[in-house]
Formats: C-alpha cells, structure tokens, sequence
C-alpha cells in the first residue's frame, strides 16, 4: 500500500450550531491520510492520488456550512472516494480550533475512517 497524506490544512469556515459560528465563522485545521495499492511505480499523476486535487476538493467542501463536524469529515471522506477510484482507504481528522465553550481553552476534534469496501 502506497500512503499519501496531507497534513495541517488551515481554513476558516461556517461550521457549527451555533449562530455566531454560521455568522463570524472559525478555524479549522484538517489532516488527510489516503491509502492506494498502485499498480507498479508511478511515474505520472495519472498513477496516483492527484493530493493538489484533493486539497482542492476538500477547500470547495469547506465552503459548504454543516452544523456537525460528524456530518462534514463523513461528506469529504465519502466525496475524495468517489472521485478517486484508486484510493482504498481514508481517514480525515478536522479540528476546531476554538470551539464555542465557556470557559473551555482546549480545541475538539472528529476523526473518520472508511475505506471502499465499507462503501460510499
């Protein structure tokens, strides 16, 4: 298995519950690991997972407000699988870096995994 991964995107986005996250919108930091079993060396991006191509699929969804997180990493998981067949298996971790909670200094975090045999 061949792994490629992206880590540490940033991007401010309109997730959440609550309407000040929808109006003012935060911070997120996002890593993206994906698993593919090539077939001999690749030499050309055509061989490969085109990881240009996935950032720019994943800063198009995040575009889109959700209201979960859950909801979000589940739709870029589901979305990166369907547009690359080659691709086996993913995990996408999204952090929000400062989650709306009183009194709370820490960040939260969703991770998923899936892989094709589990299906889209």
């Amino acid at each position: 298995m061949l792994k490629i991964e992206l880590h540490n995107l940033w991007f401010h986005a309109h997730h959440g519950l609550y309407e000040e996250e929808k109006v003012l919108g935060g911070n997120f930091n996002m890593d993206i690991t994906l698993f593919y079993q090539p077939r001999g060396i690749p030499n050309q991006i055509s061989d490969t997972v085109d990881y240009s191509a996935v950032y720019a699929l994943v800063k198009n969804r995040m575009t889109k407000p959700e209201p979960l997180l859950e909801t979000l990493v589940m739709n870029i998981c589901n979305e990166i699988l369907e547009k690359f067949s080659i691709a086996e298996e993913i995990t996408v971790s999204i952090k929000k870096t400062t989650p709306p909670i009183i009194g709370f200094t820490g960040s939260v975090s969703v991770t998923y995994t899936t892989n094709r045999k589990a299906g889209i």
